[in-house]
């Protein structure tokens, strides 16, 4: 079973990835910007140069992150969800269903361009979640 923290940023996602990256070392496994997406995930122009997903991995760890897209809320604090890694799709839809009973569904469990399947919610409890069970066999 996995847990992965996933950080969000106003804008500054490539400098606070840059900082830790000298603190703790390791490297980029992945950073894609919004322009790297499809087309139509309909970002606006002003938000192409974002990242849209990083990953910085260092030693068995791992650290995600991304900004958020313009006129998205933003709270310094709590800028974060869990992620977690599904072992199947009914793995996946069982504890989706459980984790947004009661809470608010940001996006329903499906298969996006990056290979996975994938959704994400917040629990009734305020904790957000990012289900992501990757469908091309990768670790």
């Amino acid at each position: 079973m996995s847990f992965l923290v996933y950080l969000y940023f106003d804008g500054d996602c490539e400098e606070a990835f840059a900082f830790y990256k000298t603190v703790f070392g390791g490297e980029y496994e992945a950073m894609l910007r919004f322009a790297d997406g499809p087309p139509d995930l309909g970002v606006p122009d002003e938000a192409n140069d974002l990242i849209m997903h990083v990953t910085l991995k260092v030693g068995d760890a791992v650290l995600h992150g991304s900004d958020t897209l313009p006129d998205t809320p933003f709270s310094k604090g709590t800028n974060f969800a869990v992620s977690h890694r599904p072992q199947s799709r009914e793995d996946a839809d069982r504890k989706f269903a459980a984790l947004s009973e009661g809470g608010v569904i940001s996006m329903d469990m499906q298969e996006v361009f990056w290979g996975s399947y994938f959704g994400m919610c917040t629990d009734r409890f305020g904790v957000q979640w990012m289900l992501n069970m990757d469908l091309l066999g990768r670790s």
